[in-house]
């Protein structure tokens, strides 16, 4: 009793007030702002902290997070601690994270917890502040059997904290079928903690409950943790199972094998699953039509099978299926429910397209071409407009010469037969075709080794009478050329197709590009009008074409080519294209020599070179001819000729003994290589020949008159020698002669002071050598030895250095212009006339220097020879 005296109640009432202070001091801040808890320093684990508002901080929040893991947060606010917390110094902070997943909202609570420092007074002896212990709740979960009678409300069971032993403890409950959709539909008695259901629930709508049963005092003060209670709602077999589609449609092609898969059905059932109440069968229950039974399906899985091959689609088409479905693993008490099923049976080529008629005769006029003579028709049970019925027909035999074609009409699936090239009556009256059909889509029948159906056409072709034909349209008729004019060849032949014959027939020549032949108008041969050179450019490899047309009594005609090969003859002996060369005599001891023979080759190659062995051109063996191949030969020389231009005459035979005489320009040169070698003005007529040309006249003539004038002052010299002796200086530079010890000269020679040779004085052929001084055109020193036997030629020699003309006996001889360095010109000793090149100084200069030197007395025994 002593318990319950004034002291206890004044330690309850107080205890009471501490309580509502630190509730007031919780809610004390607004929504979202921070709320401050008073706790003691040192807090117990799942020790309630306070309480806060969450409701006016984000009322629709489905997810609460604590920023520091010592703290837990219940959805109606209570604040507890998982580990044991000390306050150090004095507070201690954390934040609320509330967030709204489907409207994507997201707040914060900043909680503060400060230190308590008012001592609470005493509610019992044994505690100085309240303390949560470790409680026990009562009871279990409980289930709750959908579509219960009641009556209602219904208890379902008690909800009881240990803590009711020592305090007034309030029961309460949230959560969905409480203060959540459905509500009110639990409710819970405040000082009993009795719950329970006000109306039936249905398990499908939801399968189970999950509502948090709370424990308090009067005053508020939870002295639990929330309960989670869950309350299970037990099944009942109050859903039928349905079918997922009604009606099914599958396919299957006809003719396949037993055990063929049609395809699947599936049924659904509400009601709890892996229970007897979803435990589903499957049956079929008919089958239209009913005969033979085909299919049959799996009672668990659904699946439909063929059960027979005997499907024809040609018979059955399309069959129908009541199928059912039950639940309870098919016993007669579960709930069933039933459905159709249709099955197509798909078609495939098992059946060949037929002829309608097993042979046709039809006709057509010869030489009509793409025409359409006959259409044939089938039929085929295959599925219309699919590959399986559509129609290839060929022509297996009797169109060798390609004279039809048959195509499919893509309309009425019938062979169309044309006449592609036209038929001709001469040849063939009648042609048997044999025709065969297929199917687009290959065979796939069974019980049948035919796997083409075939028909005969019998084709009739009807007479025409037709013009003359030019067959073949091109003739080649042969004709040897230089041929004589009006000689008649064999020309073109027409001819009537139906008798065969060629009479009646007119010919005319179209087109004929030069007018060589005449076309005779009966009979169509040739006649040869001009002359024919197979070599001409009027043949074209020895080809020529004439266009004939020919044309009967009824004015129909045909066109034809005749053409006209002219046969070559050898008529035309080998000649040589290039009559000139050149041989450098140094560098080189031949040239070779090509013919050519328009004829044809049979008349050609190989050739034969010859050299006439009586011409007084050829030099007595000096030129010879060696083969290089069938149209080439070689000319070189020996005895070592003079360099000029020789004329031989080269004779050239063809294989048949034709033969033609070529008069070829051998150019004997000193060169290097042929193009070095300057032509010649005047050519080498012969050996004994001599041609001098105007300045040689000239400088002859020059020579002649200085040659008086120098014997005159000689003669008159010696005559006043008596008084006056004079001798030529030493050394005198106003002198022309200059006494020079370089290369002096023999006992024999006698040097001048000018710039030009020494000319003959008498027979014995005894000359003078002089050392130019300020000579014309000259420099260094020249010497002219003696010159013996014969005729010789002196050339104008000039340039600088050192020159020398050794005397040379022989033959026909040249002094030709050496320039710069040191040159020999030799001499050929033989015999014969002597040739003077043309001086290569103009006649003014000659002039220029001859005339002021004439009267020169200081020019005494010296001779001046100008060639």
């Amino acid at each position: 009793m002593a318990a319950n005296g004034p002291e206890h109640f004044r330690i309850t009432a107080g205890f009471r007030l501490l309580l509502l202070t630190l509730l007031v001091l919780s809610f004390s801040c607004e929504a979202c702002k921070r709320v401050t808890l008073s706790v003691p320093s040192k807090l117990e684990a799942e020790t309630f902290v306070g309480r806060v508002n969450l409701d006016e901080c984000l009322p629709s929040a489905n997810i609460i997070h604590s920023s520091d893991p010592h703290f837990r947060i219940f959805k109606d606010g209570s604040v507890y601690t998982t580990n044991p917390v000390v306050l150090s110094p004095e507070k201690r902070m954390f934040t609320i994270l509330l967030s709204n997943t489907e409207k994507r909202e997201q707040k914060n609570l900043v909680v503060l917890l400060e230190y308590q420092k008012k001592v609470l007074k005493k509610r019992h002896l044994r505690e100085t502040v309240l303390k949560r212990a470790k409680r026990r709740w009562a009871p279990i979960p409980c289930s709750l059997q959908e579509n219960s009678l009641g009556p209602f409300p219904m208890l379902l069971q008690q909800v009881q904290s240990d803590s009711a032993q020592n305090y007034t403890v309030y029961y309460s409950i949230r959560g969905p079928g409480v203060d959540q959709e459905p509500l009110n539909l639990f409710y819970i008695e405040r000082d009993t903690g009795n719950l329970f259901v006000t109306r039936p629930v249905d398990r499908e709508k939801c399968a189970s409950y999950e509502i948090i049963a709370y424990a308090s005092t009067p005053d508020g003060y939870s002295v639990d943790l929330p309960l989670p209670l869950e309350i299970r709602v037990e099944d009942e077999n109050d859903n039928y199972p349905i079918f997922t589609e009604n009606p099914y449609q599958f396919e299957v092609l006809e003719n396949c094998g037993a055990g063929t898969t049609v395809g699947q059905v599936c049924a659904t059932d509400a009601d709890e699953p892996d229970t007897m109440h979803t435990r589903l069968k499957y049956s079929i229950i008919e089958q239209q039509p009913p005969s033979p039974i085909l299919f049959s399906i799996h009672p668990v899985t659904g699946v439909i099978i063929t059960t027979s091959s005997r499907s024809d689609r040609e018979l059955v088409d399309k069959y129908k299926l009541t199928l059912k479905v039950q639940d309870m693993n098919g016993q007669y008490f579960g709930l069933s429910t039933k459905s159709t099923c249709i099955i197509s049976v798909g078609d495939v080529n098992d059946n060949l397209p037929i002829f309608t008629r097993a042979s046709y005769v039809t006709e057509v006029e010869e030489n009509k071409s793409n025409v359409e003579i006959l259409r044939l028709s089938v039929e085929d049970k295959d599925l219309i407009n699919t590959p399986n019925w559509r129609a290839n027909y060929t022509i297996l035999r009797g169109n060798e010469n390609g004279n039809f074609h048959i195509v499919t009409d893509p309309k009425t699936n019938e062979g169309i037969l044309c006449v592609v090239k036209g038929l001709n009556y001469e040849e063939a009256r009648q042609v048997v075709l044999q025709i065969g059909v297929t199917n687009q889509a290959p065979y796939s029948g069974s019980g049948s080794s035919k796997t083409i159906s075939t028909t005969t056409v019998t084709v009739n072709v009807k007479d025409q009478d037709e013009g003359p034909e030019c067959s073949p349209q091109m003739q080649t008729v042969h004709v040897k050329e230089n041929t004589a004019l009006g000689t008649q060849v064999t020309g073109y032949k027409a001819y009537d197709p139906e008798t065969r014959s060629s009479s009646g027939i007119r010919y005319q020549a179209l087109n004929d590009p030069t007018g060589l032949f005449t076309v005779d108008e009966t009979s169509g041969s040739l006649k040869i009008r001009r002359s024919l050179d197979r070599e001409s450019n009027t043949f074209r490899q020895g080809l020529y074409n004439i266009t004939v047309r020919a044309a009967d009594n009824g004015g129909r005609t045909c066109t034809g080519t005749l053409r006209v090969v002219v046969d070559d003859v050898n008529d035309n002996g080998p000649s040589i294209p290039t009559t000139k060369v050149i041989i450098c005599k140094t560098q080189m001891g031949s040239a070779e020599i090509v013919a050519v023979d328009p004829d044809e080759p049979i008349n050609g190659p190989p050739f034969e070179f010859t050299l006439p062995s009586n011409n007084e051109r050829v030099g007595g063996g000096t030129w010879r001819l060696s083969k290089i191949n069938d149209t080439a030969t070689r000319i070189s020389f020996r005895n070592d000729p003079a360099f000029g231009i020789y004329e031989i005459p080269v004779s050239v035979r063809d294989r048949l003994g034709l033969s033609t005489t070529s008069v070829v320009s051998v150019d004997l040169c000193d060169c290097v290589v042929p193009s070095e070698c300057r032509s010649r003005t005047s050519p080498i007529r012969g050996a004994n020949d001599v041609t001098l040309g105007k300045w040689a006249i000239l400088a002859m003539i020059l020579g002649a008159a200085l040659l008086s004038c120098i014997l005159f002052t000689l003669v008159c010299g010696t005559s006043g020698s008596s008084q006056t002796k004079k001798t030529f200086p030493d050394d005198l530079a106003q002198q022309n002669l200059i006494v020079s010890n370089t290369e002096a000269p023999g006992d024999d020679r006698v040097c001048s002071t000018n710039g030009f040779a020494t000319q003959m004085l008498n027979g014995n052929g005894q000359g003078f050598c002089g050392t130019s001084g300020s000579g014309i055109k000259n420099g260094g020193q020249e010497c002219f030895e003696m010159m013996k036997g014969g005729h010789q030629t002196l050339e104008s020699c000039r340039g600088g250095g050192h020159h020398t003309l050794e005397s040379c006996q022989g033959g026909h001889h040249t002094l030709e212009s050496c320039q710069g360095g040191h040159h020999t010109l030799d001499s050929c000793r033989s015999g014969g006339h002597v040739e003077v090149d043309t001086c290569r100084y103009t006649y003014s200069e000659w002039h220029n220097y001859t005339q002021p030197r004439l009267g020169e007395e200081s020019i005494r025994g010296h001779t001046l020879v100008k060639n």
